[in-house]
């Protein structure tokens, strides 16, 4: 199987400096644009699924990219974004300011971190892990465009290179970018990222 591994397109302007993992924000009119793009980009591959975590921001991006290749959009909830739990909807800087502790912990070893109310790192590799393995079987051979977040991205990648948690946010995700893995011989195989 080659994934095709999406973030969604720019969200809208209330969301932006914010944590917003599990908060359910749409697209920007930018981040639109973004979408048909993508969807351009991807027009001449023979995509057998296109799948999404259920946040409103990839079920739009999805939609763009489903539609190019006449095909419906399976919502994953496993390849949502990490759950920060009471630090959903508040800015870095608040974060910072509230949670000091938590906050640098964060930003150097985050894999000693578990947001209050909400996951940590292992956790969200744990699920992703689970359903790479999932489609895998399911579309052996195939091409699956997963539209998800940075998180989830950095996740299929960590896994691929075999990269511990704490050098997870060393790899630049951007929002309408695109990243592709593939699989030979069971192989992990990281074509590009953050394309």
């Amino acid at each position: 199987m080659e994934l095709v591994l999406v973030r969604h397109a720019e969200v809208s302007e209330e969301a932006r400096g914010r944590c917003y993992g599990r908060l359910d924000v749409g697209l920007s009119e930018n981040g639109h644009r973004q979408s048909r793009r993508i969807a351009e980009r991807l027009a001449g591959e023979a995509v057998a699924a296109v799948v999404c975590s259920p946040a409103r921001r990839t079920r739009e991006t999805a939609a763009a990219v489903a539609v190019r290749h006449e095909l419906d959009v399976t919502i994953l909830d496993e390849l949502s974004e990490l759950d920060f739990g009471e630090l959903e909807g508040r800015t870095y800087e608040e974060i910072e300011s509230k949670w000091p502790e938590l906050y640098a912990a964060w930003m150097t070893e985050p894999s000693s971190v578990a947001f209050p109310g909400g996951e940590a790192l292992a956790d969200l590799r744990a699920r992703v892990a689970a359903a790479v393995t999932r489609l895998r079987t399911e579309y052996d051979g195939s091409v699956v465009v997963a539209i998800t977040h940075a998180g989830v991205v950095r996740a299929v990648l960590a896994d691929a290179l075999g990269m511990p948690d704490d050098r997870f946010f060393r790899i630049d995700v951007e929002p309408a970018s695109i990243t592709r893995v593939g699989w030979r011989d069971g192989v992990a195989v990281v074509q590009v990222v953050n394309s």
